[in-house]
C-alpha cells in the first residue's frame, strides 16, 4: 500500500501542477484578450464632404435686399439695417441661400424645409460612399445634427430610408445644440466608437435656412436673417486599424465646454417670439463676452494636454505673479498656440467671432485667412462651417502629414468645442472638394468694417 501510495503521489502531483499551469495560461490569455479588447483604438477620419449649392441659389447683397423690398415683410428701418449688417459682414455674392428664400414671399412651409434639409444630405453622403465605394449597408452608426429642423421621421430616418441602411445601424439625430453641435455629434460618435469595435461611422451636419427667416423688426433677431447661408458636411469616422492606411487624420482630443449655468451665457444666443409673436433667433450684444469665457475655460483645460511644457510654465508662471505678487494689472502670458497647432478652424460665425479669437489668440492673418474666406465664399454654415475651412487648407495645399489642426466651434447653450486631429497620410492636394473650382481665386483682400 505504501508503494502504491509512493507511485501515485508524485504523479497526482504532477497532474495537479499542469492543470494549475493550463489555468494560469488560459487567465493570462483571457486577461490579454480583456485588456486588448478594452483598450481605446484610434479614431480615424477616412474623409469628409461638404456640400457646395449650386450658384443659382447666390444671394448678392443688392438681391438679397431687392427680395426684401419687393416682399414686403420688412419695415424701412430693418431693411436699412439688414443692408448695413449684410455689408459689414463679411460674406461675399457667393454664399448662397436655399430655393424657399428666394420665393416671394419666402416659403418657410415644412415641404420645402424637408427638399432644403434633402438636398443637402443626400448630395454629400452620395458623394462620400461613392467616392470611397462604400456600401451603406456597411455603416455601423449614424449620428446626424440640425439645430431648427426636428422632423418626424428624424434626420437620420431620412438618410437610412434613402440610401438602405441596414436594420441594426445605431442612428441618433441631434437637435437644438447650435452652431457648435458639429463637433458635438463628432464626440457622440467618438463615444460609440469606444464601445463598438471595427465600425465604421457616418456624422452629417447642417443647419436648415428655411424655417428661420425672421420677419420682425428687432434688430438682435434680424442679425441672423445677415449670418446663415446654406450648406452641410459628411464626415466618414472609423476605429478599424486597417483603416489607418486610407485615412486621413486621427482625432487626438475633442473636449466639450458647456456655460450654461450661467443665464448670461445661457440667454445669449437663444431662439424666441418677439412682443408680436414672431419667432426669431436673438444674438444679445453680450455675445462677444460670453464667447471669450466660453473659450477661455475651453483652453485652459485643453492647454495642457496640447502645449509644450515651456508655454505651460510661462502661463502659470504669469498667474502666480498675478496671485501672490500684486501684479493684477499685469496683463496675464497668453501661450503661444503656434507651438502646439500648425492650423487653425475657427467658427466662421461671423466677422466679429473670427476677429476677436484671432486677437485673443495672437494669430497672424495666415491663421485665420481659412475662416475668413469661408465667411466670405459660404456665410455661416453653422456646424459645418469648421469643415469648410479644413477643406480650404487642403485645397491649398497647406495640410502635411504630421500637422495638427485645431477645430474651434462655438454654439447656444452656451459651448465652446475644441477638436483637435493629425493629419496621418500624404493628401491628395489635386483631389476635387468644395473649393476646388475656385480655390485659385483665394484669398481675397475683404474690406475692413471701416471702410463701409
Amino acid at each position: 500500500m505504501s508503494i502504491t501510495s509512493n507511485i501515485i503521489t508524485p504523479f497526482a502531483f504532477s497532474q495537479s501542477a499542469i492543470a494549475i499551469a493550463i489555468a494560469i495560461a488560459i487567465a493570462s490569455l483571457l486577461l490579454v484578450h480583456f485588456f486588448s479588447s478594452s483598450k481605446s483604438h484610434g479614431i480615424y477620419l477616412i474623409d469628409f464632404s461638404c456640400y457646395r449649392p449650386p450658384p443659382d441659389l447666390r444671394a448678392t447683397t443688392a438681391n438679397y435686399i431687392e427680395h426684401f423690398e419687393i416682399c414686403g415683410t420688412h419695415e424701412r428701418e430693418a431693411i436699412d439695417f439688414q443692408t448695413k449688417m449684410i455689408e459689414r459682414s463679411g460674406i461675399g455674392c457667393e454664399a448662397c441661400l436655399p430655393l424657399s428664400v428666394h420665393q416671394i414671399p419666402p416659403d418657410k412651409s415644412l415641404s420645402f424645409t424637408r427638399e432644403e434639409t434633402e438636398t443637402v444630405l443626400f448630395t454629400i453622403v452620395k458623394d462620400l460612399l461613392s467616392k470611397h465605394s462604400i456600401n451603406p449597408e456597411n455603416i455601423d452608426i449614424l449620428v446626424t445634427n440640425c439645430s431648427i429642423f426636428c422632423p418626424t421621421p428624424s434626420i437620420a430616418a431620412m438618410i437610412i430610408n434613402k440610401f438602405g441602411f441596414r436594420c441594426n445601424v445605431k442612428s441618433v439625430s441631434l437637435s437644438g445644440m447650435g452652431c457648435s453641435a458639429g463637433l458635438v455629434a463628432i464626440n457622440l460618435a467618438k463615444d460609440l466608437l469606444r464601445v463598438q469595435g471595427n465600425s465604421l461611422a457616418l456624422v452629417l451636419s447642417m443647419e436648415a435656412v428655411t424655417p428661420s427667416g425672421y420677419t420682425g423688426s428687432i434688430k438682435s433677431m434680424l442679425l441672423a436673417n445677415t449670418l446663415f447661408r446654406m450648406g452641410g458636411v459628411a464626415v466618414l469616422l472609423s476605429n478599424k486599424e486597417q483603416d489607418r492606411l486610407r485615412a486621413k487624420y486621427k482625432l487626438r482630443y475633442l473636449l466639450r465646454t458647456h456655460m450654461g449655468s450661467d443665464d448670461q451665457s445661457y440667454h445669449s444666443v437663444i431662439q424666441q417670439p418677439d412682443n408680436e409673436g414672431t419667432a426669431g433667433v436673438s444674438l444679445s450684444r453680450s455675445l462677444l463676452h460670453v464667447a471669450a469665457n466660453a473659450l477661455r475655460t475651453n483652453i485652459t483645460e485643453l492647454g495642457p494636454s496640447c502645449l509644450p511644457l515651456s508655454e505651460q510654465l510661462l502661463y502659470g508662471w504669469s498667474i502666480f505673479q498675478g496671485k501672490f505678487w500684486n501684479e493684477r494689472k499685469k496683463e496675464i502670458y497668453v501661450p503661444n498656440f503656434k507651438k502646439a497647432f500648425e492650423h487653425f478652424c475657427i467658427h466662421a460665425g461671423g466677422r466679429a467671432i473670427i476677429d476677436a479669437v484671432e486677437q485673443r489668440l495672437r494669430l497672424n492673418k495666415e491663421d485665420v485667412e481659412a475662416s475668413r474666406m469661408t465667411l466670405h465664399r459660404f456665410g455661416n454654415t453653422s456646424s459645418s462651417s469648421v469643415w469648410y475651412e479644413l477643406s480650404y487648407l487642403e485645397a491649398k495645399g497647406r495640410i502635411r502629414k504630421g500637422d495638427r489642426v485645431w477645430q474651434i466651434a462655438f454654439g447656444s447653450g452656451f459651448k465652446c468645442n475644441s477638436a483637435v486631429w493629425e493629419c496621418i497620410s500624404e493628401l491628395d492636394h489635386n483631389m476635387r472638394n468644395a473649393w476646388s473650382s475656385n480655390i485659385h481665386l483665394y484669398p481675397i483682400q475683404i474690406p475692413d468694417i471701416a471702410d463701409h
